[in-house]
């Protein structure tokens, strides 16, 4: 594998890597990955940090509460990620969204919000989960975008139409491309992948979730970025070359960000 890989969505943190994660790493790297974005979803993920030590892959982070876990979410959780956004200029914030397969739909919404509003006094790009709720989230970001990052964050594991796709990027959004693009019958997705601006899409696994087409029941791995790659090739009209060249500028646009300093500047890279 000749390419540099970045997979911006991996749940390396999860303990189902517990038993063999230098050896998920080392394999990661073997095929290309050279960084890996891991989000939080419970409050202290963030003290995974220290399950890593010895990788040449770059780890990047977010913290954030997910609506997964919407009942055990309290609001000393929210106040912990506030506080791990002040100790690191560098994390994200994710991943949070909107979920209507999960309960409570009212404290979905206003956790949703809050960690919104967070992101946007920090200025920090944001991982956004969806299920069935696209809409539902627009409504709620639209009063922040300008607030947020020129790069605004991610919509992970992006499926829809041509037309959802645009209005993501057009307002400043990258779409989290995984293996969803590898199943024949995810036409819609696999044709708005097709047609979108190549500067908004990045590539993920979602690992351990999210198999690739045959692997259903298998544990996804960071490794499988490059299959997702490959998939993405037969989409797509760029070479391989200019495919991994601007996927890989669009994974550092969302990571590259700077904190805003004591003025309330910021600047993207």
């Amino acid at each position: 594998m000749s390419e540099s890989l970045f997979d911006t969505h991996c749940h390396l943190d999860f303990e189902v890597f517990d038993a063999d994660r230098n050896e998920v790493l080392e394999r990661a790297w073997q095929a290309g990955v050279r960084h890996i974005l891991i989000p939080g979803t419970q409050q202290g993920d963030i003290a995974s940090k220290a399950l890593v030590h010895d990788t040449q892959i770059q780890l990047h982070r977010a913290a954030g509460l997910h609506p997964y876990f919407i009942q055990h979410h309290q609001p000393a959780h929210l106040a912990k990620v506030e506080e791990q956004l002040k100790q690191d200029q560098h994390l994200l914030v994710g991943e949070i969204g909107l979920d209507r397969t999960c309960p409570e739909w009212d404290k979905q919404c206003e956790l949703f919000e809050q960690q919104v509003q967070l992101a946007a006094r920090y200025r920090r790009p944001l991982i956004l989960h969806h299920r069935k709720s696209q809409s539902d989230l627009l409504g709620i970001l639209t009063s922040y975008l300008d607030e947020l990052p020129s790069c605004k964050g991610v919509l992970h594991a992006f499926s829809g139409s041509a037309q959802q796709a645009q209005d993501w990027i057009t307002k400043g959004f990258k779409l989290g491309v995984g293996g969803t693009i590898t199943y024949a019958r995810a036409k819609k997705t696999r044709s708005a992948i097709a047609q979108a601006p190549l500067s908004g899409l990045v590539l993920e696994t979602d690992a351990p979730d999210m198999p690739l087409a045959g692997g259903q029941g298998q544990r996804n791995e960071p490794c499988c970025v490059a299959d997702v790659f490959q998939a993405l090739q037969q989409l797509r009209n760029e070479s391989p070359a200019e495919l991994a060249h601007a996927l890989w500028e669009n994974s550092h646009q969302l990571t590259g960000f700077l904190a805003a300093d004591a003025n309330g500047d910021s600047a993207t890279y």
